[in-house]
Parts: C-alpha cells; structure tokens; sequence
C-alpha cells in the first residue's frame, strides 16, 4: 500500500474539518427550529450577547462580519429579518452616518437565554472529548 502523501493527509484533515462543521451545523439548525431560528441567526444572537452584555450595548454590524461566516450582504439580510422577529433592533451610528449599530432586544435576550444550553448541547455531543 502506498504512503499517503503530506498533501493527501493535510487534505483529508480538511475535509473531515468541513464534515464535523456540516455536520454540528446541521445538528443546531434541528434542535433551534422549533424556536425559529437556524445556526446562523443564533451565532449573530450569541455575539451580541457576549459583545454587549449589558441591556443596551451596541455591537458595530461591521464587528459582526468578522465573526460570523456570512459574507456582509447576507449578514445584513439574516439582521434585517432578526430585526423584523423583535429579536434585535438596528440604530445609525451619530459619528459615521455609514456605521450601524445592532443590539438585542428584551425578547433577543429572553430567546437567546432559552436556546443557549441546546445549542452547547450539541456542540458537547458533537465537538466534545471523545473518552
């Protein structure tokens, strides 16, 4: 049998990277369906919840491309409709009239709260330690 080349071996690392990330995608959108809401929409919510803690804590949207893994449009259209849910609200930044500010509503906040243990449930099932 043939040795794998590093090339091979570095690139069935990758691709079992992509297959785990599918997969604990896959698995959160189940468990946060019911709630409505997918994988994405609770990243931008969990992100704002540790970015701004506080009721009333502003995260820039320009903060949030870097963090999550949507490109700029489609993070503004996921924002725009957590926005038409009540889950955030969006304020135009004084200083930059192009900047926006994004924060979390009371009901974004109480949502957020209910769906974090489920969605650290499966990242425990999925990415935990294997004993």
């Amino acid at each position: 049998m043939a040795l794998k080349t590093a090339d091979a071996r570095l690139e069935d690392r990758w691709r079992d990277i992509l297959a785990v990330h599918a997969r604990t995608m896959c698995e959160i959108d189940r468990v946060l369906h019911p709630h409505g809401l997918g994988a994405s929409d609770f990243e931008v919510l969990d992100i704002l919840a540790s970015a701004a803690p506080a009721e009333g804590d502003l995260c820039r949207v320009q903060n949030l491309v870097g963090q999550v893994h949507l490109s700029q449009s489609a993070l503004s259209r996921l924002i725009g409709r957590l926005e038409k849910e009540g889950l955030v609200q969006r304020s135009v930044c004084t200083e930059d009239r192009r900047g926006v500010w994004v924060s979390l509503t009371d009901k974004g906040r109480r949502l957020h709260a209910e769906v974090r243990p489920l969605q650290r449930e499966v990242l425990e099932r999925m990415l935990g330690e294997q004993d």
